[in-house]
Protein backbone atom coordinates (compact mmCIF):
# COMPACT_ATOMS: atom_id res chain seq x y z
CA UNK A 1 0.00 0.00 0.00
CA UNK A 2 2.83 2.41 0.85
CA UNK A 3 4.46 1.58 -2.48
CA UNK A 4 1.19 2.41 -4.23
CA UNK A 5 1.09 5.85 -2.61
CA UNK A 6 4.72 6.37 -3.56
CA UNK A 7 3.84 5.50 -7.15
CA UNK A 8 0.96 8.00 -7.10
CA UNK A 9 3.11 10.80 -5.70
CA UNK A 10 5.97 9.95 -8.06
CA UNK A 11 3.85 10.86 -11.09
CA UNK A 12 4.14 14.64 -11.63
CA UNK A 13 0.62 15.21 -13.00
CA UNK A 14 -1.04 12.98 -10.37
CA UNK A 15 0.99 14.56 -7.58
CA UNK A 16 -0.08 17.98 -8.87
CA UNK A 17 -3.76 16.94 -8.76
CA UNK A 18 -3.48 15.62 -5.18
CA UNK A 19 -1.67 18.73 -3.93
CA UNK A 20 -4.14 20.98 -5.76
CA UNK A 21 -7.07 19.25 -4.00
CA UNK A 22 -5.40 19.67 -0.60
CA UNK A 23 -4.68 23.36 -1.26
CA UNK A 24 -8.31 24.03 -2.28
CA UNK A 25 -9.60 22.29 0.88
CA UNK A 26 -7.26 24.39 3.03
CA UNK A 27 -8.45 27.53 1.23
CA UNK A 28 -12.07 26.56 1.91
CA UNK A 29 -11.37 26.01 5.61
CA UNK A 30 -9.63 29.38 5.82
CA UNK A 31 -12.65 31.05 4.20
CA UNK A 32 -14.95 29.50 6.83
CA UNK A 33 -13.35 31.89 9.35
CA UNK A 34 -14.40 35.03 7.43
CA UNK A 35 -17.64 36.17 9.13
CA UNK A 36 -20.68 37.72 7.48
CA UNK A 37 -20.70 41.52 8.08
CA UNK A 38 -22.56 42.50 11.24
CA UNK A 39 -23.03 39.04 12.78
CA UNK A 40 -23.52 39.02 16.57
CA UNK A 41 -21.10 36.34 17.80
CA UNK A 42 -22.63 36.13 21.28
CA UNK A 43 -26.06 35.30 19.86
CA UNK A 44 -24.48 32.72 17.54
CA UNK A 45 -22.60 31.14 20.43
CA UNK A 46 -25.77 30.84 22.55
CA UNK A 47 -27.70 29.41 19.60
CA UNK A 48 -25.18 26.65 18.85
CA UNK A 49 -24.89 25.77 22.54
CA UNK A 50 -28.65 25.71 23.17
CA UNK A 51 -31.35 23.17 22.47
CA UNK A 52 -34.49 23.05 20.38
CA UNK A 53 -35.40 23.11 16.72
CA UNK A 54 -33.19 26.07 15.82
CA UNK A 55 -30.16 24.39 17.38
CA UNK A 56 -30.88 21.08 15.61
CA UNK A 57 -31.27 22.92 12.31
CA UNK A 58 -28.04 24.80 12.93
CA UNK A 59 -26.17 21.52 13.41
CA UNK A 60 -27.59 19.99 10.22
CA UNK A 61 -26.83 23.14 8.20
CA UNK A 62 -23.36 23.17 9.74
CA UNK A 63 -22.80 19.69 8.28
CA UNK A 64 -23.96 20.78 4.81
CA UNK A 65 -21.80 23.92 4.95
CA UNK A 66 -18.68 21.99 5.91
CA UNK A 67 -18.48 23.58 9.37
CA UNK A 68 -18.77 27.17 8.10
CA UNK A 69 -22.01 27.90 9.98
CA UNK A 70 -20.30 27.63 13.38
CA UNK A 71 -18.69 31.01 12.57
CA UNK A 72 -21.62 32.24 10.43
CA UNK A 73 -19.02 32.89 7.77
CA UNK A 74 -19.51 33.98 4.18
CA UNK A 75 -19.65 30.24 3.40
CA UNK A 76 -22.40 29.63 5.99
CA UNK A 77 -24.71 28.10 3.35
CA UNK A 78 -21.94 26.04 1.77
CA UNK A 79 -23.08 24.32 -1.42
CA UNK A 80 -26.56 23.57 -0.03
CA UNK A 81 -28.46 26.00 -2.38
CA UNK A 82 -26.68 24.49 -5.38
CA UNK A 83 -27.55 20.94 -4.26
CA UNK A 84 -31.21 21.97 -3.82
CA UNK A 85 -31.24 23.59 -7.27
CA UNK A 86 -29.66 20.46 -8.73
CA UNK A 87 -32.36 18.27 -7.18
CA UNK A 88 -35.16 20.43 -8.58
CA UNK A 89 -33.63 20.66 -12.07
CA UNK A 90 -33.08 16.89 -12.23
CA UNK A 91 -36.66 16.26 -11.08
CA UNK A 92 -37.91 18.64 -13.78
CA UNK A 93 -35.75 16.84 -16.35
CA UNK A 94 -37.77 13.71 -15.65
CA UNK A 95 -41.14 15.36 -16.34
CA UNK A 96 -40.37 18.05 -18.97
CA UNK A 97 -39.87 16.38 -22.39
CA UNK A 98 -37.50 19.04 -23.76
CA UNK A 99 -35.15 18.73 -20.78
CA UNK A 100 -35.32 14.92 -20.95
CA UNK A 101 -34.42 14.96 -24.66
CA UNK A 102 -31.60 17.39 -23.98
CA UNK A 103 -30.17 15.06 -21.35
CA UNK A 104 -30.62 11.87 -23.38
CA UNK A 105 -29.81 12.93 -26.93
CA UNK A 106 -27.35 15.82 -26.69
CA UNK A 107 -24.84 14.02 -24.46
CA UNK A 108 -22.14 16.24 -22.96
CA UNK A 109 -23.57 19.40 -24.55
CA UNK A 110 -26.98 18.68 -23.01
CA UNK A 111 -25.48 18.10 -19.57
CA UNK A 112 -23.60 21.41 -19.82
CA UNK A 113 -26.84 23.25 -20.67
CA UNK A 114 -28.58 21.59 -17.73
CA UNK A 115 -25.67 22.60 -15.50
CA UNK A 116 -26.06 26.20 -16.67
CA UNK A 117 -29.76 26.10 -15.73
CA UNK A 118 -28.76 24.73 -12.33
CA UNK A 119 -26.35 27.61 -11.74
CA UNK A 120 -29.00 30.17 -12.71
CA UNK A 121 -31.60 28.55 -10.45
CA UNK A 122 -29.07 28.39 -7.60
CA UNK A 123 -29.07 32.22 -7.37
CA UNK A 124 -32.67 32.62 -6.09
CA UNK A 125 -32.21 29.48 -3.98
CA UNK A 126 -29.15 31.06 -2.34
CA UNK A 127 -31.02 34.32 -1.65
CA UNK A 128 -34.00 32.46 -0.15
CA UNK A 129 -31.71 30.23 1.92
CA UNK A 130 -29.81 33.25 3.26
CA UNK A 131 -33.03 34.98 4.34
CA UNK A 132 -34.35 31.72 5.81
CA UNK A 133 -31.20 31.01 7.83
CA UNK A 134 -31.07 34.51 9.29
CA UNK A 135 -34.79 34.49 10.13
CA UNK A 136 -34.51 31.06 11.77
CA UNK A 137 -31.65 32.03 14.03
CA UNK A 138 -33.18 35.41 14.86
CA UNK A 139 -36.45 33.70 15.87
CA UNK A 140 -34.74 31.24 18.21
CA UNK A 141 -35.21 33.51 21.22
CA UNK A 142 -31.46 34.14 21.59
CA UNK A 143 -31.59 37.56 19.87
CA UNK A 144 -31.00 38.90 16.37
CA UNK A 145 -28.13 37.05 14.69
CA UNK A 146 -27.52 40.13 12.46
CA UNK A 147 -28.91 43.30 14.08
CA UNK A 148 -30.64 45.55 11.56
CA UNK A 149 -31.24 42.85 8.97
CA UNK A 150 -34.50 43.63 7.17
CA UNK A 151 -34.82 47.15 8.56
CA UNK A 152 -31.67 48.61 6.99
CA UNK A 153 -31.84 48.14 3.18
CA UNK A 154 -28.12 48.71 2.61
CA UNK A 155 -27.05 46.31 5.37
CA UNK A 156 -29.59 43.71 4.20
CA UNK A 157 -28.38 43.90 0.60
CA UNK A 158 -24.74 43.63 1.73
CA UNK A 159 -25.43 40.53 3.84
CA UNK A 160 -27.44 38.78 1.09
CA UNK A 161 -24.83 39.61 -1.55
CA UNK A 162 -22.02 38.37 0.70
CA UNK A 163 -23.70 35.06 1.55
CA UNK A 164 -24.75 34.41 -2.06
CA UNK A 165 -21.23 35.19 -3.28
CA UNK A 166 -19.88 32.82 -0.63
CA UNK A 167 -22.07 30.00 -1.94
CA UNK A 168 -20.86 30.49 -5.50
CA UNK A 169 -17.28 30.71 -4.26
CA UNK A 170 -17.75 27.28 -2.64
CA UNK A 171 -19.30 25.92 -5.86
CA UNK A 172 -16.38 27.33 -7.86
CA UNK A 173 -13.88 25.63 -5.53
CA UNK A 174 -15.77 22.37 -5.99
CA UNK A 175 -15.61 22.70 -9.76
CA UNK A 176 -11.87 23.40 -9.59
CA UNK A 177 -11.38 20.14 -7.68
CA UNK A 178 -13.50 18.21 -10.20
CA UNK A 179 -11.58 19.60 -13.18
CA UNK A 180 -8.03 19.90 -11.85
CA UNK A 181 -7.94 17.79 -8.69
CA UNK A 182 -8.97 14.31 -7.53
CA UNK A 183 -12.56 13.29 -6.85
CA UNK A 184 -15.98 14.89 -7.23
CA UNK A 185 -15.56 18.50 -6.10
CA UNK A 186 -18.83 19.15 -4.23
CA UNK A 187 -18.51 15.86 -2.33
CA UNK A 188 -14.87 16.60 -1.50
CA UNK A 189 -15.86 20.02 -0.08
CA UNK A 190 -18.48 18.41 2.19
CA UNK A 191 -15.98 15.65 3.06
CA UNK A 192 -13.39 18.20 4.19
CA UNK A 193 -15.91 19.99 6.38
CA UNK A 194 -17.11 16.75 8.00
CA UNK A 195 -13.58 15.62 8.82
CA UNK A 196 -12.76 19.01 10.36
CA UNK A 197 -15.89 18.82 12.56
CA UNK A 198 -15.46 15.25 13.88
CA UNK A 199 -13.51 16.28 17.05
CA UNK A 200 -16.10 18.88 18.11
CA UNK A 201 -19.01 16.52 17.33
CA UNK A 202 -17.38 13.81 19.44
CA UNK A 203 -16.98 16.32 22.25
CA UNK A 204 -20.72 17.09 22.11
CA UNK A 205 -21.53 13.38 22.03
CA UNK A 206 -19.47 12.78 25.18
CA UNK A 207 -20.64 15.91 27.03
CA UNK A 208 -22.77 13.86 29.44
CA UNK A 209 -20.08 12.16 31.54
CA UNK A 210 -22.55 9.66 33.03
CA UNK A 211 -23.56 8.38 29.57
CA UNK A 212 -20.23 8.97 27.83
CA UNK A 213 -19.08 5.30 27.85
CA UNK A 214 -22.41 4.10 26.38
CA UNK A 215 -22.46 6.90 23.80
CA UNK A 216 -18.85 6.25 22.81
CA UNK A 217 -19.43 2.49 22.53
CA UNK A 218 -22.56 3.03 20.41
CA UNK A 219 -20.69 5.50 18.22
CA UNK A 220 -17.75 3.15 17.66
CA UNK A 221 -20.05 0.22 16.86
CA UNK A 222 -22.00 2.32 14.35
CA UNK A 223 -18.82 3.63 12.71
CA UNK A 224 -17.14 0.21 12.43
CA UNK A 225 -20.29 -1.47 11.08
CA UNK A 226 -20.92 1.45 8.72
CA UNK A 227 -17.42 1.28 7.28
CA UNK A 228 -17.55 -2.51 6.85
CA UNK A 229 -21.02 -2.63 5.32
CA UNK A 230 -20.59 0.37 3.03
CA UNK A 231 -17.35 -1.03 1.61
CA UNK A 232 -19.05 -4.39 1.08
CA UNK A 233 -22.15 -2.87 -0.54
CA UNK A 234 -20.27 -0.22 -2.50
CA UNK A 235 -17.93 -2.78 -4.06
CA UNK A 236 -20.71 -5.28 -4.81
CA UNK A 237 -21.67 -5.58 -8.47
CA UNK A 238 -23.76 -7.63 -10.91
CA UNK A 239 -21.92 -8.60 -14.09
CA UNK A 240 -24.00 -8.82 -17.27
CA UNK A 241 -22.23 -10.93 -19.96
CA UNK A 242 -21.60 -9.26 -23.33
CA UNK A 243 -20.42 -10.85 -26.58
CA UNK A 244 -18.97 -9.15 -29.65
CA UNK A 245 -19.47 -10.41 -33.17
CA UNK A 246 -16.50 -10.94 -35.48
CA UNK A 247 -15.94 -8.58 -38.41
CA UNK A 248 -13.94 -9.53 -41.51
CA UNK A 249 -12.02 -6.87 -43.42
CA UNK A 250 -10.12 -8.29 -46.33
CA UNK A 251 -8.26 -11.28 -44.96
CA UNK A 252 -8.21 -10.03 -41.38
CA UNK A 253 -10.74 -10.82 -38.66
CA UNK A 254 -11.53 -8.16 -36.06
CA UNK A 255 -13.55 -8.26 -32.85
CA UNK A 256 -15.06 -11.30 -31.27
CA UNK A 257 -14.64 -12.40 -27.69
CA UNK A 258 -16.71 -11.67 -24.62
CA UNK A 259 -16.69 -9.32 -21.64
CA UNK A 260 -19.23 -8.04 -19.10
CA UNK A 261 -21.01 -4.88 -17.94
CA UNK A 262 -20.36 -4.29 -14.21
CA UNK A 263 -23.47 -2.83 -12.56
CA UNK A 264 -22.80 -1.56 -9.03
CA UNK A 265 -25.23 -2.38 -6.24
CA UNK A 266 -25.10 1.29 -5.25
CA UNK A 267 -24.25 3.30 -8.35
CA UNK A 268 -25.37 6.60 -6.81
CA UNK A 269 -22.87 6.47 -3.93
CA UNK A 270 -23.60 8.90 -1.07
CA UNK A 271 -25.39 11.46 -3.28
CA UNK A 272 -28.92 10.38 -2.14
CA UNK A 273 -27.98 11.05 1.50
CA UNK A 274 -26.75 14.56 0.67
CA UNK A 275 -29.87 15.20 -1.44
CA UNK A 276 -32.26 13.95 1.26
CA UNK A 277 -30.70 15.97 4.06
CA UNK A 278 -30.62 19.08 1.87
CA UNK A 279 -34.28 18.70 0.95
CA UNK A 280 -35.47 17.96 4.50
CA UNK A 281 -33.96 21.22 5.70
CA UNK A 282 -36.62 23.14 3.75
CA UNK A 283 -39.76 22.20 5.78
CA UNK A 284 -37.87 22.73 9.04
CA UNK A 285 -36.79 26.20 7.87
CA UNK A 286 -40.35 27.11 6.81
CA UNK A 287 -41.92 25.89 10.07
CA UNK A 288 -39.30 27.67 12.18
CA UNK A 289 -39.87 30.97 10.35
CA UNK A 290 -43.66 30.62 10.77
CA UNK A 291 -43.21 29.81 14.47
CA UNK A 292 -41.44 33.10 15.17
CA UNK A 293 -40.15 33.45 18.73
CA UNK A 294 -42.94 31.37 20.36
CA UNK A 295 -41.41 27.98 21.30
CA UNK A 296 -44.83 26.51 22.18
CA UNK A 297 -46.67 27.29 18.94
CA UNK A 298 -47.92 24.58 16.58
CA UNK A 299 -45.35 25.52 13.94
CA UNK A 300 -42.57 25.43 16.54
CA UNK A 301 -43.57 21.87 17.39
CA UNK A 302 -43.48 20.91 13.69
CA UNK A 303 -40.10 22.62 13.30
CA UNK A 304 -38.77 20.60 16.23
CA UNK A 305 -40.18 17.37 14.78
CA UNK A 306 -38.67 18.03 11.34
CA UNK A 307 -35.28 18.78 12.87
CA UNK A 308 -34.88 15.17 14.00
CA UNK A 309 -34.54 15.88 17.71
CA UNK A 310 -36.40 14.32 20.64
CA UNK A 311 -40.08 14.94 19.93
CA UNK A 312 -43.24 12.86 19.81
CA UNK A 313 -43.56 13.64 16.09
CA UNK A 314 -39.88 13.17 15.21
CA UNK A 315 -40.74 9.82 13.60
CA UNK A 316 -42.17 11.88 10.70
CA UNK A 317 -38.72 13.33 10.01
CA UNK A 318 -36.99 9.94 10.08
CA UNK A 319 -39.70 8.30 7.98
CA UNK A 320 -39.35 11.04 5.36
CA UNK A 321 -35.57 10.69 5.54
CA UNK A 322 -35.81 6.95 4.82
CA UNK A 323 -38.29 7.39 1.96
CA UNK A 324 -36.32 10.25 0.39
CA UNK A 325 -33.02 8.36 0.56
CA UNK A 326 -34.58 5.25 -1.02
CA UNK A 327 -36.39 7.34 -3.64
CA UNK A 328 -33.34 9.43 -4.54
CA UNK A 329 -31.22 6.27 -4.83
CA UNK A 330 -33.55 4.85 -7.50
CA UNK A 331 -34.01 8.23 -9.18
CA UNK A 332 -30.31 9.09 -9.37
CA UNK A 333 -29.40 5.59 -10.59
CA UNK A 334 -32.00 5.86 -13.37
CA UNK A 335 -30.59 9.26 -14.38
CA UNK A 336 -27.06 7.83 -14.55
CA UNK A 337 -28.20 4.82 -16.59
CA UNK A 338 -30.11 7.01 -19.06
CA UNK A 339 -27.12 9.30 -19.49
CA UNK A 340 -24.79 6.36 -20.22
CA UNK A 341 -27.23 4.76 -22.74
CA UNK A 342 -25.33 1.45 -22.65
CA UNK A 343 -27.57 -0.29 -25.20
CA UNK A 344 -26.79 2.27 -27.91
CA UNK A 345 -23.06 2.10 -27.16
CA UNK A 346 -23.10 -1.72 -27.33
CA UNK A 347 -24.97 -1.71 -30.64
CA UNK A 348 -22.52 0.74 -32.21
CA UNK A 349 -19.57 -1.40 -31.08
CA UNK A 350 -21.13 -4.64 -32.36
CA UNK A 351 -21.80 -6.05 -28.90
CA UNK A 352 -24.89 -7.79 -27.59
CA UNK A 353 -26.20 -9.53 -24.48
CA UNK A 354 -26.84 -13.24 -25.18
CA UNK A 355 -30.55 -13.95 -25.49
CA UNK A 356 -31.53 -10.26 -25.56
CA UNK A 357 -32.44 -8.38 -28.75
CA UNK A 358 -30.10 -5.39 -29.39
CA UNK A 359 -31.45 -1.85 -29.09
CA UNK A 360 -34.42 -0.85 -26.94
CA UNK A 361 -34.92 -4.37 -25.54
CA UNK A 362 -31.32 -4.39 -24.31
CA UNK A 363 -31.78 -1.00 -22.62
CA UNK A 364 -34.94 -2.24 -20.90
CA UNK A 365 -33.14 -5.38 -19.71
CA UNK A 366 -30.19 -3.40 -18.30
CA UNK A 367 -32.56 -0.96 -16.54
CA UNK A 368 -34.56 -3.86 -15.04
CA UNK A 369 -31.41 -5.54 -13.68
CA UNK A 370 -30.13 -2.20 -12.39
CA UNK A 371 -33.36 -1.48 -10.50
CA UNK A 372 -33.40 -4.94 -8.90
CA UNK A 373 -29.88 -4.67 -7.51
CA UNK A 374 -30.38 -0.99 -6.59
CA UNK A 375 -33.06 -2.09 -4.12
CA UNK A 376 -30.33 -3.53 -1.88
CA UNK A 377 -28.26 -0.34 -2.02
CA UNK A 378 -31.33 1.87 -1.46
CA UNK A 379 -32.47 -0.06 1.63
CA UNK A 380 -28.92 -0.01 2.97
CA UNK A 381 -28.57 3.76 2.61
CA UNK A 382 -32.04 4.29 4.07
CA UNK A 383 -31.18 2.07 7.04
CA UNK A 384 -27.98 3.98 7.76
CA UNK A 385 -29.87 7.28 7.52
CA UNK A 386 -32.48 6.30 10.17
CA UNK A 387 -30.16 4.29 12.43
CA UNK A 388 -29.75 7.23 14.89
CA UNK A 389 -33.53 7.26 15.47
CA UNK A 390 -33.50 3.65 16.69
CA UNK A 391 -30.36 4.14 18.77
CA UNK A 392 -31.99 7.13 20.46
CA UNK A 393 -35.25 5.23 21.01
CA UNK A 394 -33.25 2.47 22.72
CA UNK A 395 -31.51 5.21 24.78
CA UNK A 396 -28.09 4.06 23.63
CA UNK A 397 -27.24 7.61 22.58
CA UNK A 398 -28.57 10.91 24.00
CA UNK A 399 -28.97 12.97 20.81
CA UNK A 400 -30.19 11.65 17.46
CA UNK A 401 -29.17 14.81 15.60
CA UNK A 402 -25.53 14.64 16.67
CA UNK A 403 -25.45 10.91 15.98
CA UNK A 404 -27.04 11.51 12.58
CA UNK A 405 -24.31 14.01 11.75
CA UNK A 406 -21.64 11.53 12.83
CA UNK A 407 -23.08 8.40 11.18
CA UNK A 408 -24.26 10.07 7.97
CA UNK A 409 -21.10 12.12 7.89
CA UNK A 410 -18.97 9.00 8.21
CA UNK A 411 -20.96 7.36 5.42
CA UNK A 412 -20.21 10.36 3.20
CA UNK A 413 -16.55 10.26 4.24
CA UNK A 414 -16.18 6.56 3.41
CA UNK A 415 -18.04 7.03 0.12
CA UNK A 416 -15.82 9.94 -0.91
CA UNK A 417 -12.68 8.01 0.05
CA UNK A 418 -13.79 5.01 -2.03
CA UNK A 419 -14.60 7.21 -5.03
CA UNK A 420 -11.27 9.00 -4.74
CA UNK A 421 -9.34 5.72 -4.44
CA UNK A 422 -11.16 4.46 -7.53
CA UNK A 423 -10.08 7.54 -9.48
CA UNK A 424 -6.49 7.12 -8.33
CA UNK A 425 -6.71 3.46 -9.32
CA UNK A 426 -7.80 4.43 -12.83
CA UNK A 427 -4.99 6.98 -13.14
CA UNK A 428 -2.36 4.48 -11.97
CA UNK A 429 -3.70 1.69 -14.19
CA UNK A 430 -3.44 3.95 -17.25
CA UNK A 431 0.23 4.44 -16.40
CA UNK A 432 0.86 0.68 -15.93
CA UNK A 433 1.24 0.86 -12.15
CA UNK A 434 -0.42 -1.56 -9.74
CA UNK A 435 -3.23 0.29 -8.06
CA UNK A 436 -5.16 -0.04 -4.82
CA UNK A 437 -7.70 -2.60 -6.00
CA UNK A 438 -5.80 -5.76 -6.96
Amino acid sequence: MLQVFKNALALPDLRKRILFTVVVLVLYQLATNVPVPGVDREVLKRLLAGEGAANALANILNLLSGGALSNFSVLAMGVYPYITAQIIIQLLAGVIPSLERMLREEGTAGRKKLETYTFIFAIPMALLSAVGQIRIFSSSGQGDIIPGFGSDPLATAAVLATMTAGTFFAIWLGQLITEQGIGQGISIIIFGGIVSRIPSNLQQLLADEARAPIALAAFLIVIVLTVLVIVYVQEGERRIPVQYGKRVRGRRVFGGGSTFIPLKVNMSGMIPLIFAQSLLVLPAIIFQVLAGSDPNSFFAQLASAFSGGRHSLSWMYWLMMFLLVVGFTFFYTDVLMQQQNMADTLQKQGGFIPGIRPGQRTQEYIMAVSRRITLVGALFLGGIAVLPFFLTALELIPNAVNMSILSTGMLIVVGVVLDTIRQLEAQLTMRHYEGFLK
